[in-house]
């Protein structure tokens, strides 16, 4: 290895004299003073080094004394040292504001400390050890790991050097891509000294002419000005300086800054450090050209020695470099190649510099500061992580790459197994890091940047830029996570081959995202994501991408994302106002895009006061005029006939025709005329005649600003010129309109130039104002060059005679001449051809070439004509050259030989011997028009094949669609389907029609004309392609065809028509049928026919090919629609509510289908909806889910409400299809048909909670009410499951009152079933009773037993009595619903507990006995109600799951009485209502508006009992609810609105009539009800306003718009607390998934994704987060609804910072019992919170009993342990305790024994009781 020069960089002895640190700006500490020193580092920020101890040198700063100030006041330090000062004395000031101790530097550990950072824990213990053994001269210091980091703007400093790419050059800087997703920008004045002093020397060339501008200046000699654009190129690779750092406030004025990073690529500052010496083959230096020589550049090295000079061959300059272009001062990284004294040869050629796998790159070098950004080395791998890798260059020299940088962020994989620890590899340095306590430098291992070259991605084959297929602002709308930096960024798949999204924490979400992990959340592993590109590193070679929702929506992200022209939308931000007024309007676009809308834009009339109509945040319609986005400007117009304009958008001067027409506005007047500008930088001119019709003042009668309606007259696309016209083209006067009419296409006229441009000269015919256009093309007959030659010598007003008019266009008035001699002459000799009629076969034709194809030529005579020559009659000669040998407008002669005078059409031909096969000619055909072996025997060439012609063919093939023929060898013909039959009858099999001919068959045939293979359809005879044609034929013998108006067209199909059809094709839902070759039909699904069975599939019973009777419903010649149906019944337009009428049975489109009904549309006005009760007669049938949508169904109107838009349906059987079809359940359409005692069958239908009862759907119209005690024979526990809307019961009707529509049933067993038994209740069983039952549990002492047609009466029988033998294991012999017969041993009637018995002896001689054996396998179930049938626990008891109910009061401890008593078997206890978070639904009764607030609640016995007195009061006082109504309540809307006269303020009443109109399904008048309460309570009932409130909220949730929904929310927080608004309205999202679980899980409902966005919210109002009812809910929500354990587990951490700290016991004892209750909680982790807060007090009961409830609670759930609530006892009982408190404890623990069956220790824990009060009565004695 080649020693190593440790070059400092320091400055000389004379520089150091003035050093930056020499002395201090003020006066130092003492410390200061002697810790404080100078490091002497190289200028890219590398240490010096000690070579004998290998520690930093230092120098102090008072290395020399200064004796003298300077004179005048001059400081002797240098700016940067000015700088560093202040840095230094910043940097004290924060140490000693913030209260830390700095760390003192010595000579030792100088490094340790760099720019104010603190020094690490091992750095403290290397300093202590070091001076504990300070008598020590050797010390061995242990290598700490190299930290493995990327660059980042904190770690940039000034000084820094950094490889970076150009993205973007502007007119005064350049943008530069660094790595790890930063920019750079270098000023103009930061490229090179070269081009510094081309701007200087512009600069004062400027002043000079300045000074002298009456002077002639000669130009040769001027500087040319400066365009960045051609001194650097795109994607060109830099070395770059760091000048400074800033941050930048944004032009919107938000508190988040712009990073600015100003960079120089100036030699001298690039190369820092660099000399001579440095310099080897394959480093990298960058050069600037100082001079352009004929072979090669003269280069400016900059380094110290000027006399060196870079010398680059134009070889070595690459590809894509001109050396003819190179400028000076050009700046170019260059790979060094070899050098004398002098010289350096160097090369900026990339393509080569970046082949580095044997050369280009450095192992060893002469000196550390050769290692700069940009050079290539070969590296010692001595860290790989999947994080990045280290490595050493030379053994001494740490590198590092990041985690994108090393290749991972790329191919997402893990890259320690691709570079080994220990293995050498190639990378190429990108940055320094100044900053680190340790040289060390950042490399890049990436492909493009090794080869300094763009990256790029292959697309068909082929190299692409990556933005040209995924550009800024493109939407990915599944972009997958395929790694996870936890806490940092996602790495996303996007779907673009070899690239990666980058998306930071700070970009995944609006609100602030806390964390991010792979295995769960959101954004874990393989999670799919809607992202938006809003950036690209080419250096990095990763997109950057956001998450944020913000982001996704709006519109624009850069100014490059408008169009010119585009209509955008916005809100004003600012007016600009200067003295003369309003002068513009800035408005805001998107962020950080506003576009300016100067004065004249501001609308179509000049505006006396604008600021009156457009005010700060009003938002507006605007059009985009123009951008600039190297400026960042953007014009907008507000003008409404701009903004709301159809017109054409002229932004290029290409797409713009003569007689285009569009806006333009008028930026300018002048006496000739104005300027109008349209779109982006399209100018013309508007002449003075061109004006108006007739002679104006422009200054008058226009003003500037004014918008103006033009045409195009002239264009000149060279010039970029247009001159237009405000005159309307349809105007004309009689005298012009008389003397257009006179001129006839062929006429001679004269005419003078009035306009000449690039390729078109403007005529104005003599004695007229009618003007005319000659091409170029039309000046000779000659070449291209000659008319060239003719143009040059036109001139303006010269006169031009014997021009021949060729078009006239109507429209514009305008003609269109021709000076060709040839079609001249043909005028004259009035043989020129001007019209069809003029035309015959046979002879020459005088024209020009219009068009020419690869097949065709396409010639264009007088009158618009144009005929086509085929190749067939191209002469050979002409075949071979490109275009035939010719060009447009060529003059031609060519010879006429067919006519089509049907399609106006003709075929021409340049062969001199076509002659002989043309009709006017010999009648022998051509040799190759010659048939061999016609079929018919008599035709002897292909033109004897005319229209109409009857003749004879061969099938050759016969195909579903077509029969394929032969007319001759090699001659080929087809007959359509639509064309092999007469008539219907003759069609013998209508699926396969063409199945009745057969191959080889020889049918007669007439001539229809030519296929066309392209287009399927058939061209007129006279249009032949190619040799031999393909002939369209017919098969029909009644076909008569004179000529071609005999051959159907689509104009003469009439509506109402009848056809016969084939099926052609099917799409979807849709036929497409031919009736004729060349006419085609479609047929919509519900028109096919009447049987709607065969709908179900198209293929089968309409295959390609069928036949099918049709009539035309609607026919429209202009975009050739023919639509055609085939049912009974049609209408030739939509049904509409006044065709509809009752008693119809129609096809009907299903469009929605939900569990409780579907919708049907028979158009798109006219739609309703089939209830369950009339899908089928069979309600036992009944199944929406059974239809889809888009079905075609049959349904019967049952009525139709045309006024209210409302139409009942029947999909019955019985009135669809036959009334004689069996009934099984009648149809109910009103009361009257039904009578008291009929048993009749419905549906259960969706009622408010709290009703106290069912409503059962017997029809549409017919609802039946069910009490709650009419429900069952036995008592249900929870009613409410047991009958969930659309169940199908069956009820006995016990009342019916037509007049008040109310209809009531019973459902009870022993009412509807005549044969009914009751049920076995306790008293009834006997001991020695023989039963049958299931078994409910097995235990290992014995098996559960409930009774078979009992009221869940169960018992136990204990292993002992299962049988006659000793049983050893029960779970192998009995299982859960295992069918059992039993034996009654004991009835106990004081403890409500049954024995049985299983043993065989039991039954031995019993009629039971004969009974099978094997029934003990059928299924049973398990119940749930019964209680303490046995000595062991049997899951009875008491629910405690609600612990919310029980209030912490650290004042009171004193235990509740009584939670729960004995209850009888069959009893269900009672539930207290769970509060906190509620989602159960909304309560549109009212009832749940008297719930007490958990967080109000007390335990005091003086507490509870007000309460209980309280509610004993209100249960006394009884409201008169209007007594004119019956007991049934209000039932209709008079009843509602009597009795809101006397209860006006009654939220609940008014609640009651929202559901009332609900019920109806009228939301628009329940939201008109919703506004009315709140107008009429008194504004003094606020919660009775709150109510109403939170039931209009359920309402828009449930049946509303996200639109609808936000404008009630938003009233409601204006009117009520927001924070409370905000809690109802996510109690209501969650009831609504909860209720729409089908729509998904989690986030994936749309429900529980609102709640949660909602939630998000919530976190950020101040007043929710400081109450814990807000904390408890949340967490409720995500642990128990969404299933989120570790963010529920997170919340209580950020709860405690929110909520007082004296709510804090009560928050975290919530969050405990959260644990228990919800169902994705975890118990331990309860357990664990309760621990805690009962050992930090001990002396609060409340928290005790709680903890001992909830794990009373978990036993009864089968989670728990008896142990541990005995446990919990007995550590209560062993401490301090009041006398009442102890009562209760030992009362409460011998109950609960007494419920688990264990009686002895019931006992112990009395007398343990008596000896606790025996003790505390000595104490007290």
């Amino acid at each position: 290895m080649a020693p190593i020069k440790r070059q400092a960089n320091a400055a000389s002895k004379s520089e150091l004299k003035h050093s930056g640190e020499e002395r201090p700006s003020k006066r130092q500490r003492k410390d200061e003073k002697e810790n404080k020193g100078v490091k002497l580092t190289p200028v890219n920020g590398a240490p010096e080094q000690d070579s004998k101890r290998g520690k930093p040198i230092t120098a102090s700063i008072l290395l020399k004394e200064e004796t003298s100030f300077p004179r005048g006041g001059a400081s002797v330090l240098t700016p940067l040292e000015h700088k560093q000062i202040q840095i230094e004395a910043t940097r004290d000031v924060l140490f000693e504001q913030s209260g830390q101790k700095r760390q003192v530097k010595d000579a030792d550990s100088a490094d340790e400390q760099e720019n104010g950072t603190e020094v690490t824990k091992s750095a403290l213990k290397k300093r202590k050890k070091a001076k504990d053994r300070k008598g020590s001269t050797t010390q061995e210091d242990e290598e700490p790991e190299v930290r493995i980091e990327g660059l980042s703007y904190k770690r940039i400093t000034p000084g820094s050097i950094i490889l970076g790419q150009i993205t973007q050059i502007s007119a005064n800087d350049i943008s530069l891509a660094l790595p790890n997703n930063l920019t750079g920008f270098i000023p103009l004045t930061n490229v090179s000294d070269q081009l510094t002093n081309r701007i200087e020397k512009l600069l004062a060339e400027d002043e000079d002419v300045d000074d002298n501008e009456d002077d002639d200046e000669d130009e040769d000699g001027s500087e040319k000005d400066i365009v960045l654009k051609d001194v650097f190129k795109i994607g060109q690779y830099l070395r770059a300086y760091v000048k400074s750092t800033s941050d930048e406030s944004t032009p919107t004025g938000s508190a988040r800054s712009k990073k600015r990073i100003e960079l120089s690529v100036n030699p001298r500052e690039a190369n820092t450090g660099l000399s001579i010496s440095d310099l080897v083959d394959n480093s990298m230096v960058q050069a600037s050209v100082i001079s352009v020589e004929d072979h090669g550049l003269i280069m400016d090295l900059g380094l110290d020695d000027g006399s060196v000079r870079g010398f680059m061959s134009s070889r070595e300059l690459g590809q894509n470099v001109d050396h003819s272009k190179v400028q000076e001062g050009s700046v170019f990284l260059c790979l060094v190649t070899g050098k004398t004294p002098k010289t350096v040869k160097l090369s900026a050629d990339h393509g080569k510099a970046g082949i580095i796998k044997k050369s280009h790159y450095i192992s060893d070098a002469p000196s550390i500061n050769i290692f700069l950004p940009g050079t290539a080395v070969e590296l010692l791998v001595t860290q790989s992580t999947p994080a990045g890798i280290a490595g050493q260059l030379m053994g001494m020299l740490d590198v590092t790459a990041d985690f994108v940088h090393c290749g991972a962020g790329h191919t997402l994989k893990d890259i320690s197994t691709k570079y080994k620890v220990g293995s050498k590899a190639k990378a190429r340095i990108v940055c320094t890091f100044p900053t680190s306590e340790k040289l060390k430098l950042g490399v890049s291992f990436l492909e493009h940047v090794l080869s300094l070259s763009p990256r790029l991605t292959l697309d068909d084959s082929t190299e692409k830029d990556p933005l040209s297929i995924l550009p800024l602002s493109s939407i990915i709308e599944e972009a997958k996570v395929k790694k996870v930096e936890p806490g940092m960024a996602l790495f996303m798949d996007i779907g673009l081959k070899g690239f990666s999204g980058y998306a930071h924490i700070s970009r995944l979400s609006d609100t602030k995202v806390e964390t991010i992990s792979a295995t769960e959340g959101r954004y874990k592993f393989d999670s799919i994501h809607r992202a938006r590109v809003v950036g690209y590193n080419p250096v990095d070679g990763l997109y950057i991408l956001s998450l944020q929702q913000s982001i996704l929506d709006q519109p624009f992200l850069r100014i490059e994302d408008l169009k010119v022209g585009q209509a955008v939308k916005g809100k004003v931000e600012k007016l600009i106002i200067n003295e003369q007024g309003v002068s513009g309007i800035l408005v805001n676009l998107a962020e950080g895009i506003t576009g300016l809308v100067p004065d004249v834009h501001m609308a179509d009339i000049r505006l006396q006061h604008p600021e009156k109509k457009f005010r700060e945040g009003v938002s507006v319609h605007a059009r985009v005029l123009s951008l600039n986005p190297e400026k960042k400007q953007i014009r907008l117009t507000l003008k409404k006939t701009l903004v709301a304009s159809e017109a054409g958008i002229w932004t290029d001067y290409n797409s713009i025709s003569v007689g285009d027409e569009a806006l333009g506005t008028l930026v300018k007047i002048l006496d000739t005329g104005a300027i109008v500008q349209f779109y982006g930088d399209i100018r013309a001119f508007l002449p003075v005649s061109e004006m108006s019709e007739a002679f104006i003042d422009p200054k008058v009668h226009f003003r500037q600003g004014q918008t103006v309606n033009t045409h195009v007259l002239a264009v000149d696309l060279q010039e970029k010129r247009m001159t237009v016209s405000c005159r309307d083209p349809t105007i004309f006067t009689d005298n012009q309109q008389k003397a257009y009419d006179e001129i006839a296409v062929g006429d001679l006229i004269n005419g003078t130039v009035s306009e000449k441009l690039t390729d078109t000269i403007t005529i104005e015919l003599l004695d007229s104002t009618i003007k005319g256009t000659l091409r170029l093309g039309h000046l000779t007959d000659g070449s291209a060059q000659k008319n060239l030659s003719s143009m040059k010598k036109i001139r303006d007003g010269q006169t031009l005679q014997d021009l021949v008019v060729i078009q006239k266009l109507d429209k514009r008035h305008m003609i269109v001449l021709s000076n060709k001699p040839s079609l001249v002459k043909a005028a004259k000799t009035s043989s020129l051809v001007t019209k069809f009629g003029d035309l015959e076969i046979g002879k020459d034709l005088k024209g020009w070439i219009r068009n020419i194809d690869a097949q065709r030529i396409f010639i264009e005579c007088p009158g618009g004509l144009v005929g086509v020559v085929f190749r067939s009659h191209i002469p050979p000669e002409m075949l071979e050259s490109p275009n035939f040998s010719l060009q447009k407008e060529q003059s031609i002669i060519a010879k006429i030989i067919s006519i089509d005078p049907n399609q106006q059409r003709f075929c021409l031909s340049l062969k001199k011997e076509s002659e002989a096969s043309t009709k006017a000619g010999s009648n022998a055909p051509s040799e190759a028009d010659v048939l061999i072996n016609p079929v018919d025997g008599v035709s002897r060439s292909i033109y004897d094949f005319t229209l109409g012609k009857t003749t004879k063919a061969r099938i050759n093939s016969v195909k579903s669609t077509q029969l394929n023929v032969s007319l001759a060898d090699k001659v080929y013909g087809r007959i359509d389907m639509s064309e092999a039959f007469d008539d219907w009858e003759e069609i013998r099999d209508k699926k396969h029609p063409l199945r009745s001919y057969k191959a080889g068959q020889i049918i007669d045939v007439k001539v229809l004309g030519i296929h066309h293979a392209r287009t399927h359809r058939f061209l007129p005879i006279s249009h032949r392609q190619g040799k031999i044609p393909v002939f369209e034929l017919s098969a029909k013998k009644k076909t008569t065809l004179s000529d071609g108006s005999d051959i159907l067209t689509l104009d003469k199909v009439e509506v109402g028509s009848s056809w016969i059809a084939y099926v052609n094709n099917i799409s979807g839902s849709r036929l497409w049928v031919n009736i004729s070759p060349n006419v085609h039909g479609r047929m919509e699904k519900m028109a096919m026919t009447d049987d709607l069975t065969k709908l179900s599939n198209l293929s089968e019973h309409f295959p390609i090919g069928s036949a099918l009777k049709v009539r035309a419903k609607n026919v429209d010649v202009a975009t050739g629609r023919l639509d055609l149906v085939a049912t009974s019944v049609t209408s030739a337009t939509p049904w509409s509510w006044e065709s509809v009428a009752a008693g119809m049975v129609i096809p009907a489109r299903v469009s929605r289908v939900t569990q409780h009904d579907i919708l049907v549309k028979l158009s798109d006005t006219v739609y309703g909806p089939v209830g369950l009760t009339e899908l089928d007669d069979d309600y036992n049938a009944v199944n929406p889910l059974k239809y889809r949508k888009g079905q075609i169904v049959r349904v019967c109107v049952l009525s139709v409400d045309a006024e209210n838009k409302k139409i009942e349906f029947s999909m019955r059987p019985s009135k669809v299809l036959s009334s004689s079809l069996p009934v099984k359940d009648p149809q109910i359409l009103s009361l009257e048909q039904i009578k008291v005692n009929d048993v009749v069958r419905g549906f259960v239908q969706r009622l408010p909670e709290k009703m106290e009862g069912i409503l059962v759907a017997l029809g549409n119209k017919v609802i039946a009410f069910v009490k709650t005690a009419e429900l069952s024979d036995s008592y249900i526990k929870d009613w409410r499951p047991e009958f969930p809307v659309d169940k199908l019961v069956t009820g006995k009707v016990v009342s019916v009152d037509p007049a008040s529509k109310q209809c009531q049933m019973s459902l009870k067993a022993s009412v509807v079933d005549k044969d009914y038994v009751a049920p076995l209740m306790f008293h009834d069983f006997k001991a020695g009773q023989i039963v049958t039952g299931k078994v409910r549990k097995v235990e290992e002492y014995g098996v559960f037993i409930v009774v078979d047609n009992s009221s869940n009466v169960s018992g136990l029988c204990h292993q002992s009595q299962i049988a006659d033998h000793k049983v050893g294991d029960v779970t192998k012999l009995y299982s859960e619903g295992d069918a059992v017969k039993a034996k009654v041993l004991k009835v106990d009637e004081e403890k409500r507990r049954i024995n049985f018995g299983l043993k065989a002896s039991y039954f031995r001689g019993s009629a039971a006995d004969s009974e099978s054996e094997d029934d003990d396998q059928t299924d049973g179930v398990i119940l749930e109600d019964s209680d303490n049938d046995s000595d062991v626990d049997m899951d009875g008891g008491v629910d405690l799951t609600n612990v919310k109910d029980i209030n912490f009061n650290e004042d009171n401890e004193e235990e509740a009485e009584g939670l729960t008593e004995e209850m009888e078997v069959g009893e269900v206890p009672f539930k207290k209502p769970v509060h906190g978070l509620s989602t159960s639904g909304f309560d549109w009764t009212g009832d749940s508006l008297a719930r007490d607030d958990p967080d109000a609640a007390s335990n005091s016995d003086a507490s509870s009992t007000q309460d209980k007195k309280k509610r004993r009061r209100k249960t006394l006082i009884q409201v008169d609810k209007t007594g004119d109504l019956d007991r049934y309540g209000p039932q209709s809307v008079d009843d509602f609105e009597r009795l809101l006269l006397a209860r006006g303020n009654s939220s609940e009443l008014w609640m009651q009539y929202m559901a009332f109109q609900l019920g109806l399904s009228e939301v628009d008048k329940a939201r008109t009800i919703a506004e009315r309460a709140l107008n009429t309570i008194n504004i003094t009932e606020e919660e009775e306003k709150r109510n109403i409130w939170v039931a209009w909220l359920n309402l828009e949730v449930t049946f509303g718009t996200d639109e609808s929904l936000e404008e009630v929310f938003k009233r409601a927080c204006q009117y009520n607390d927001p924070g409370t608004m905000h809690e109802h309205l996510a109690s209501i999202y969650i009831d609504a998934g909860i209720r729409n679980s089908s729509s998904g899980t989690g986030l994936s409902n749309p429900y529980f994704r609102k709640a949660e966005d909602l939630y998000s919210t919530m976190l950020r109002i101040k007043s929710l987060t400081a109450t814990p009812s807000f904390w408890i809910n949340y967490a409720t929500f995500l642990l128990t609804t969404l299933n989120d354990p570790a963010r529920a587990h997170s919340l209580l951490k950020r709860a405690t910072q929110s909520v007082p700290e004296h709510l804090h016991t009560h928050l975290t004892s919530k969050f405990g019992a959260l644990e228990f209750q919800s169902p994705n909680g975890d118990p331990e982790r309860g357990r664990t919170i309760f621990e805690g807060l009962v050992d930090a007090f001990s002396k609060r009961g409340d928290l005790w009993d709680v903890f001992v409830d909830l794990e009373k609670g978990e036993l009864k759930r089968g989670k728990g342990s008896v142990e541990a609530v005995r446990g919990l006892y007995e550590r209560m009982t062993k401490r301090k305790m009041k006398s009442k408190r102890a009562r209760g404890v030992f009362e409460k623990w011998a109950e609960w024994e007494e419920e688990i069956g264990d009686a002895k220790k019931a006992e112990k824990v009395r007398a343990r009781g008596k000896e606790y009060f025996e003790g505390l009565k000595k104490k007290t004695d």
